[in-house]
């Protein structure tokens, strides 16, 4: 037995991180990811130093318990990403 959303790639229902080229960060779960944008879910954004904290600094909290989700949906345009991995290999 597959997954019912073959057409939406690897990341489909896995929970990311996008890194962009500017100052924010991104964690949500990916719908699809195509050439023009990434989609993701029950999102949340940080921003370099929002808070007092640092990207790494953030995604090290966030490895650990997770995020509060701040957006029901986002788009982000591929050509802001940065890169995309997987919140769990952190």
């Amino acid at each position: 037995m597959g997954t019912f959303h073959q057409d939406k790639g690897e990341l489909h229902g896995i929970t990311v991180v996008v890194d962009t080229v500017g100052s924010e960060i991104y964690v949500g779960r990916c719908d699809v990811m195509t050439e023009e944008r990434i989609l993701l879910h029950d999102a949340d954004v940080h921003r370099e130093g929002e808070g007092g904290r640092s990207k790494e600094e953030y995604l090290e909290r966030a490895a650990q318990l997770g995020t509060w989700k701040k957006f029901d949906q986002l788009e982000i345009p591929a050509e802001v990403i940065a890169s995309v991995r997987r919140l769990g290999d952190l």
